[in-house]
This record gives structure tokens, C-alpha cells and sequence, in this order.
């Protein structure tokens, strides 16, 4: 989470940070995702961070067509142009390992599982048709084998 945070915190445009952050409907906190992997849709949790930082961008740059509007006027900002903007942010950060913007979607699932949360949720909440794509998506972390109990040890002589 702490190198997630890190990129997020390296973006000093507004708008490249509610990119970062991203889509929304604040009363039901959820998160729309048009288009995403494997050109589905599908709803996800909106974080009150997130929301922050949008509602800020809206407020201050008033986007009318979309709500990431590209270079071309009456176009949308491009994936291409996210993924440059992410590639900056990550440099700025100072992480090294070979992350993209997809590692944001990997990082949201493995903290999570984290947390305690289910992974029936978390495979509702990324869109997946099975709970195998989840646990591939879902990295088990060393915290996690720690927190671990092995069952002789929940036993009393």
C-alpha cells in the first residue's frame, strides 16, 4: 500500500490525480469502470480519497464533454496517455520495480484479501467469471503466511 501511495502522492496535476484515483457515483460510493479489462464493465468500491481528489478537479477545471477530456476537443484522454501519465508518476516516486497501471487493479485485490475480505467479494468487485482468476490476481504476501496459525499449534497438551 505504501508504494501505491507513493505514486498517488507524486502526482501534482490535479487532473492526473483523479485520473490516479478515478469514476463515480458518490451517493452509492461506487466506482463505474466503462471499458476495462477485457473490454467489460463493471462496478467496483468508490474511496472517499478518490472522491476528494475528483470532486476537486471538477470544481476547479469544470470539465464539460468528459470528464477527461484529451488533447482534441470533444475527444476523452486516451489510455495511452494515463499509462505516460502513471510511468511519470512511478519515476517521480523513486520505485523501481516494473509496475503499470494495472498493478493499481493487482494492488486493490492483495490488499483487500488482506484486510480479511472474502474473495467471492473481491471477484465481484474486479469483474472476474471465476474465483481462480481472482487468487491468480492475488498475491499472497509473507504478512499473510504469518498471520497463519498452524492447527498443532491451536492445540493444548
Amino acid at each position: 500500500m505504501n508504494e501505491v501511495m507513493l505514486i498517488l502522492k507524486s502526482t501534482h496535476n490535479l487532473k492526473h490525480q483523479s485520473i490516479l484515483y478515478q469514476d463515480l457515483d458518490k451517493d452509492r460510493k461506487t466506482l463505474h469502470v466503462r471499458q476495462g479489462k477485457g473490454r467489460k464493465n463493471r462496478l467496483t468500491l468508490l474511496s472517499d480519497s478518490a472522491f476528494k481528489v475528483v470532486q476537486q478537479y471538477i470544481q476547479q477545471e469544470k470539465p464539460e464533454d468528459w470528464l477527461f477530456p484529451g488533447q482534441t476537443k470533444g475527444r476523452h484522454l486516451t489510455e495511452r496517455s494515463v499509462q505516460k501519465l502513471f510511468e511519470r508518476a512511478v519515476e517521480s516516486s523513486g520505485i523501481t520495480k516494473k509496475v503499470s497501471v494495472h498493478s493499481l487493479r493487482h494492488s486493490f485485490a492483495t490488499h483487500l484479501l488482506e484486510g480479511g475480505i472474502d474473495i467471492r467479494y473481491i471477484q465481484e468487485l474486479l469483474g472476474h467469471q471465476s474465483t481462480r482468476t481472482t487468487e491468480r490476481y492475488t498475491h499472497v504476501s509473507v504478512k499473510d503466511v504469518r498471520r497463519i496459525q498452524s492447527p498443532l499449534d491451536q492445540m493444548e497438551y
